[in-house]
């Protein structure tokens, strides 16, 4: 049993893609488990509610305090509406719309009054949170629909990310869950996607959503319903056969829904008023913003060294917010260069060409960047370069410091003696003489700065400034002359509120 449980806790959140060690196999739409070596068939076994409450356990405890309560409360349950009586759509025309979008989706999007209450909630106190969301829509929805195609899901379930994370790639939930598919670390790692100091694929659009689909493909395989396993999106598959099982054996989502946990019960009808809205949009006046960029402006490029955002910024004609948006899996705005993940930066297709022309200025701007980092000094080093040196008969302090070259004081203070008493045996560490005075302060150098006589301006830094948009605002003025003028060697130190001496020349 403890093995069954294990495996259980494990799919219930991600189902492993590892082809080493791997825990089933799905193969012609039949899953199988191992268990004490035999083979059965996944739809064949049988759990009591004890063994299903222990599987899913962990996941709710996780899984329900995710950003879909917490951090965008998306799904508004029944309790929430009970007695709102004032409708943005009368029940017999949502009846015909709602029978006119089920009749275009494997969904089961049938009237009922939650539903309906649903919808009616949303339009009338969401409203103006629509356009800007369906603004964010055009940008992510092509790319969701290329791969959703890909995998054989509907094109409806992109809505699922707007329920998930409201299309914000950098969110994140007070307990990890993160992207705009909500992937947990542990979930996000079975599905290669990486996470370092530098780089979270949870947040990347593309790996995300692919990640997403291999996980929504593999729920449809154990549930054979696209309802079913979105449920088992957000609860996971052990609660969903849990509530078919109390249910009395029903498998249509609105039958089981009773016996689903809370949110989870919220989860779907948040789903299916999301798509009615959008579907529908025009027909209540809600129109989407004008998107910043669509996908297909976009492009990307593989960098052959690391590189932060403000220096392509400095470079080309590109604000760091832009690469901050169009680059979301980046977490320090920095692009790492590492052996065979080949990193990319995504820029507007406008930029392709600046960045490539000036890509080699932009390698050598950060390999100057680095050159102003203060380094170890080699004197430094040489502290490791310690002898170990064991008293022998007839040795003191001054024979010994003597040999060496050192002063007694600093035999002293290398091994903490507090007095001059030696046994024999007794084991010293002596530094070479060139370091017996070196080792202890370093000497301050004088900061040499650029002294420019002249008449100049004073201009002050605003939000979104690069130093190249700066230097594009005065006549004959480069990158090069404001850090000059204003001993500067990096954009990163430039902020908001920064006084700069502009020259006439």
């Amino acid at each position: 049993m403890k093995k069954l449980i294990i495996f259980l806790l494990l799919t219930s959140t991600v189902f492993s893609q590892q082809k080493k060690d791997s825990i089933f196999n799905v193969e012609k739409d039949t899953l199988f488990i191992a268990k004490d070596s035999v083979i059965k068939p996944f739809k064949e076994l049988f759990f009591s509610d004890d063994d299903l409450n222990t599987i899913d356990s962990l996941l709710v405890e996780q899984k329900f305090n995710s950003s879909l309560v917490d951090s965008l409360s998306y799904v508004i349950n029944d309790k929430d509406i009970i007695g709102n009586v004032k409708i943005a759509v009368t029940t017999d025309l949502l009846k015909v719309r709602l029978s006119n979008l089920n009749d275009n989706t494997p969904f089961n999007l049938a009237y009922n009054p939650s539903l309906e209450k649903v919808i009616n909630s949303y339009l009338l106190y969401r409203k103006k949170y629509y356009p800007a969301l369906m603004a964010k829509a055009k940008y992510y929805f092509p790319m969701f629909e290329q791969y959703l195609d890909q995998y054989d899901i509907p094109l409806e379930m992109k809505y699922l990310a707007i329920v998930e994370s409201a299309l914000r790639p950098k969110i994140k939930s007070r307990v990890g869950a993160t992207g705009l598919w909500q992937f947990m670390y542990g979930t996000g790692k079975q599905f290669d996607l990486k996470v370092s100091s530098y780089v979270d694929e949870r947040q990347d659009p593309v790996k995300a959503t692919i990640a997403a689909c291999k996980y929504l493909s593999q729920l449809f395989t154990i549930f054979g319903d696209w309802d079913l396993a979105l449920a088992a999106y957000n609860s996971g598959p052990g609660n969903v056969r849990k509530a078919i099982k109390r249910s009395g054996g029903y498998k249509n989502y609105w039958n089981i829904r009773p016996y689903l946990p809370r949110e989870t019960a919220g989860y779907v009808p948040a789903f299916y008023a999301t798509m009615y809205i959008f579907e529908y949009a025009n027909e209540h006046n809600i129109y989407a913003e004008i998107p910043r960029f669509f996908n297909f402006q976009t492009d990307t490029i593989q960098v052959k060294r690391a590189i932060s955002f403000d220096q392509i910024s400095e470079k080309i004609d590109v604000e760091e917010e832009v690469l901050t948006h169009l680059n979301p899996s980046y977490k320090l705005d920095i692009i790492p260069f590492v052996k065979d993940r080949n990193y990319a930066v995504r820029l507007p297709s406008n930029k392709i060409v600046s960045f490539l022309d000036k890509e080699k200025e932009i390698y050598a701007l950060a390999d100057a960047d680095d050159a102003q980092r203060e380094k170890p000094l080699p004197k430094y080093f040489e502290m490791d370069k310690r002898i170990r040196y064991y008293v022998k008969n007839g040795d003191f302090l001054g024979k010994i410091a003597n040999k060496f070259g050192v002063r007694v004081s600093d035999l002293k203070r290398w091994n903490s003696l507090k007095t001059s008493r030696l046994k024999i045996g007794q084991r010293l560490y002596v530094y070479p003489k060139k370091l017996a005075f070196s080792i202890d302060k370093p000497t301050k150098k004088k900061e040499l700065k650029t002294t420019i006589k002249g008449n100049y301006k004073i201009y002050t830094v605003k939000k979104g400034d690069s130093l190249w948009s700066i230097s594009q605002k005065f006549k004959n003025v480069s990158v090069d002359n404001i850090k000059k003028w204003n001993n500067i060697w990096s954009a990163k130190g430039l902020k908001p509120g920064t006084k700069l001496k502009i020259f006439k020349s």
